[in-house]
């Protein structure tokens, strides 16, 4: 989400499940030295495995492989938790009147224009075709809405997903008003960003500065995944919090100590034009970041599941009703302001810092495995994040999958209405090379020691009986999920040798070998999340030219690696 008031997020990432790498193969265009680190290309993989030995060895093959352990490990369990006792929400009466909590953000525009405004008055149909109505209730701060949802004075809760790991913690002590997801609303749509002084380029660069943010909101959420994906302890910046996201666009704009600023629109788009600042990043690159959700409380849904249903179908109906017929936003736009209370105009102009999810995009978030942005692995990375800096008790980590309830999305794709969807959130990207893309305007990089065997390329190689590294497969999921957040930017996977036969081997063979491990990741990112579109990746081969830690380049564990680079798409 990005903006209404405060946002809890957190996340250190680390993406979760093991997925078999099999044997098939992928085309590989085979450069020469020169033009290795020029061309991107597919991989057969047992073409890699080969091709680092031909004229003797690239690197000491005494090495010795680093071994490491999963960080994370997962078991789902099997059902939702049951939800024991009576209700202890607000009645629905005759009218049954739904009252559904939301915030002033671009995201909720659908149900805006499916409830004619603020409501009650427009009449909704459930599973069975009976009546009811919606009441919007406009609440802004997360405190308050978790307050006035567990008191069970609103039946239906917002959040993003980063927020959830927050909003859980504080609400399960009582099972009944725990929250049941039921439907993504939105993906942030450059809603969301970090607008900095000219001097950062990168987010390596806020190192020993400070950000102003609203704490434990979808700003804070944006900042630790952007500072740890680039290899920046959050301890390494100082972090200045304000109520909310517009009192930290304030605190950026009248005070010079403050070298960034996390915010929302409109903020981030008037002060990134003020001279003397930039927007580091937003997210039209980071496009699957940040996801709006709403949530029932257990025993609201468990006492009225066609009343779920029903929000569910309206809800997409009225997303496919205003991505199909434009002409409609400027109604909603208006519909908008009087439910903010906000300026004449505010409403349209926001409209577009969200991309509204339709039911194949919620499919593909809910009930897709293989995505790398997914409900579980945002909701994880979330947890994770906040954990790392002491914002939740690990004692009491709920799992996702206590919270997430995907039956009303199962159900609907036996109805054809919605099993025709199509995903609409993807971006082209056209073939490119490294040559083809500005690399020096990466905003993060992030560097990934994978512990390729010497003289290999695979990374899921196998000698003497045991994978050179026991970690690989989680570190390609790690990288997957970074390309899947920033959807809209280029990502370059830049290959490197150690230096142990620096000065006998063949430099054309170790630039070659280097390339090599750069497509190997790559192929493995596509074979793990064949959703991610293989022109997102650009390769590069460095050979031995480039080591981790300049100060320290007989490292040599440390130098046979990938480093991945993201390229906002304006730099393309």
């Amino acid at each position: 989400m990005s903006n209404g008031g405060n946002k809890p997020k957190p996340a250190f990432f680390v993406a979760v499940g093991a997925v078999v790498l099999g044997l098939l193969a992928f085309s590989y265009w085979r450069c020469s030295a020169k033009k290795a680190d020029e061309k991107a290309a597919d991989v057969d993989m047992a073409d890699i495995k080969k091709q680092a030995g031909n004229d003797g060895p690239a690197e000491d093959p005494t090495g010795k492989a680093q071994t490491t352990v999963k960080d994370y490990s997962y078991e789902p369990s099997s059902v939702l938790p049951d939800v024991p006792g009576t209700a202890d929400y607000k009645a629905i009466g005759k009218k049954r009147v739904v009252k559904f909590a939301i915030n002033i953000w671009a995201g909720w525009a659908p149900i805006i224009y499916a409830n004619g405004g603020k409501g009650p008055g427009k009449v909704w149909k459930d599973a069975k075709g009976q009546d009811f109505q919606v009441e919007l209730v406009l609440i802004d701060k997360p405190v308050d809405m978790g307050n006035t949802f567990a008191a069970g004075e609103v039946h239906i809760g917002w959040a993003t997903v980063d927020m959830l790991p927050l909003v859980v913690q504080r609400l399960n002590n009582d099972p009944r008003s725990m929250p049941r997801v039921f439907q993504q609303v939105d993906w942030s749509n450059g809603g969301d960003g970090i607008v900095v002084h000219t001097d950062v380029k990168t987010i390596a660069d806020l190192r020993g500065k400070t950000v102003v943010l609203a704490q434990n909101s979808p700003s804070h959420y944006f900042l630790l995944n952007a500072l740890l994906n680039g290899g920046v302890q959050p301890s390494e910046v100082k972090m200045e919090f304000t109520q909310d996201a517009f009192q930290a666009a304030a605190a950026f704009n009248s005070e010079p100590k403050y070298s960034g600023v996390v915010t929302w629109a409109p903020d981030i788009y008037t002060l990134k034009d003020v001279p003397g600042n930039r927007l580091l990043l937003s997210t039209l690159d980071a496009s699957k970041l940040i996801a709006d959700v709403w949530f029932a409380r257990a025993d609201f849904a468990r006492d009225n599941p066609d009343i779920i249903e029903g929000l569910v179908r309206g809800i997409f109906d009225a997303t496919d009703a205003l991505s199909v017929d434009k002409s409609k936003h400027e109604e909603t736009g208006k519909l908008m302001d009087g439910v903010y209370g906000l300026p004449a105009g505010s409403g349209v102009a926001m409209m577009y810092d969200a991309h509204w999810t339709n039911y194949a995009e919620n499919k593909a978030f809910f009930m897709n495995a293989n995505n790398p942005t997914n409900f579980e692995r945002t909701y994880n990375t979330a947890f994770l994040l906040y954990k790392a800096i002491g914002a939740l008790d690990i004692n009491k980590r709920v799992p996702f999958d206590q919270i997430m309830d995907f039956s009303v999305i199962k159900k609907l794709g036996d109805d054809p209405k919605y099993a025709a969807s199509k995903d609409t959130y993807t971006t082209e990207f056209s073939p490119a090379t490294s040559k083809d893309i500005n690399v020096e305007s990466a905003v993060i990089t992030k560097t990934v020691v994978i512990a390729f065997c010497p003289n290999r390329a695979d990374p899921f190689q196998v000698e003497d009986g045991q994978k050179c590294d026991l970690n690989a497969q989680n570190t390609i999921d790690s990288i997957g999920q970074l390309a899947g957040q920033y959807g809209n930017a280029r990502i370059q996977i830049e290959g490197h040798t150690d230096g142990t036969k620096k000065g006998v081997a063949d430099e054309a063979q170790v630039r070659e070998l280097s390339f090599a491990r750069a497509n190997a990741v790559k192929a493995a990112l596509i074979k793990t999340f064949p959703d991610l579109p293989p022109n997102q990746f650009v390769t590069a081969g460095f050979g031995w030219d480039k080591p981790a830690d300049a100060t320290d380049p007989d490292n040599h564990a440390k130098n046979r690696r990938v480093e991945v680079r993201v390229i906002p798409a304006e730099a393309m």
